[in-house]
């Protein structure tokens, strides 16, 4: 099979020939028809040395929309022709930058009643911003929330999870180029962090009480200012950093709670851990098929063109969304 290999020593990703995987145990092989690019897989260069000893190319590629071509003998609840979309595990090799890729059943879903390239633009940044918002933050019936980074894949994904659940205040940040985009999103107030004093704004928006939560996408400085404009008992989720709950102001004495979250965490501890994304996948998968949430700008591109723009992404140049799709 054609495919897209990652080489360590050299940093770079080449196209190459590779023997189609093979289905073990509760492993399925899917036909892949698009995966998604995202910040992880051009990052690859930071966390490959985490991975194991492995012969034969190093396939990246998390985001895979496809159709179960085999299945392993464990893998009970999928049959071959079968539509799936997942979030794949990074410490694998043989992800979906090429014809086919392999994938345990027990962390993907039915593919949502979509095309495969819109599918394939989902779960990074889509079911991070669901399992951060519905599982940690229990954003049902909260009363406002904060979201660094409103104009990033998460970030966007959040404004509209924030919209359907009815969340009254939805204040993000951005350059001040992309408030409209938040707007139509949901957001009911925007914020340029390179002009605006945060802090002291949503002190303003909120008649000094605070957020009910925040979500902080992007790191650095950004974890100080989530922390701060969160009011009595707020809670904050972290995607970038590790939480440091001493270096937050008042973090005792408002009592405050701080959550970590790792999406792909999920592959490496257990079946329920696996349960618990593939639930973010479904639930987000009905918003997406029931027109309630809407998918950024994507540009496809083919399987060639895959190395080039993960070097791009590194660079932090892209806008939108890339999907690879195989013709």
């Amino acid at each position: 099979m054609k495919c897209v290999s990652y080489h360590h020593k050299t940093d770079s990703f080449e196209v190459c020939s590779a023997a189609e995987p093979v289905a073990k145990g509760f492993d399925v092989v899917v036909k892949v028809d698009a995966c998604g690019l995202n910040p992880v897989d051009s990052k690859i260069n930071l966390w490959f040395g985490a991975t194991p000893d492995v012969e034969g190319p190093w396939v990246p590629g998390l985001d895979v929309s496809g159709r179960i071509v085999a299945v392993g003998d464990a893998a009970t609840d999928w049959k071959v022709g079968d539509r799936v979309l997942y979030h794949g595990n990074m410490f694998r090799p043989f992800g979906g930058f090429a014809e086919y890729a392999v994938q345990d059943s027990r962390a993907m879903v039915s593919h949502p009643e979509i095309g495969s390239v819109e599918a394939a633009s989902t779960p990074c940044a889509g079911w991070t911003a669901w399992r951060a918002l519905v599982d940690k933050l229990k954003i049902d019936g909260r009363r406002s929330i904060f979201i660094a980074g409103g104009a990033g894949g998460v970030g966007s994904y959040a404004i509209q999870i924030a919209r359907q659940f009815g969340v009254e205040t939805i204040v993000a940040t951005a350059s001040a180029k992309n408030h409209a985009y938040l707007k139509r999103l949901g957001a009911t107030h925007t914020l340029d962090y390179h002009t605006e004093d945060i802090p002291a704004r949503v002190d303003e928006i909120t008649g000094s009480r605070g957020v009910s939560v925040a979500l902080d996408a992007v790191g650095g400085e950004n974890a100080l200012v989530c922390a701060s404009v969160l009011g009595f008992e707020g809670e904050m989720v972290e995607l970038v950093d590790v939480v440091e709950p001493a270096t937050y102001p008042d973090a005792f004495d408002k009592g405050l709670s701080f959550h970590q979250l790792s999406l792909g965490s999920a592959h490496r501890y257990g079946e329920e851990a696996k349960a618990n994304l593939v639930k973010a996948g479904e639930g987000l998968s009905k918003l997406v098929e029931a027109g309630e949430v809407v998918m950024p700008e994507m540009k496809v591109i083919g399987l060639d063109e895959v190395g080039p723009a993960l070097k791009e992404i590194r660079k932090q140049r892209t806008v939108g969304k890339i999907v690879m799709q195989n013709m």
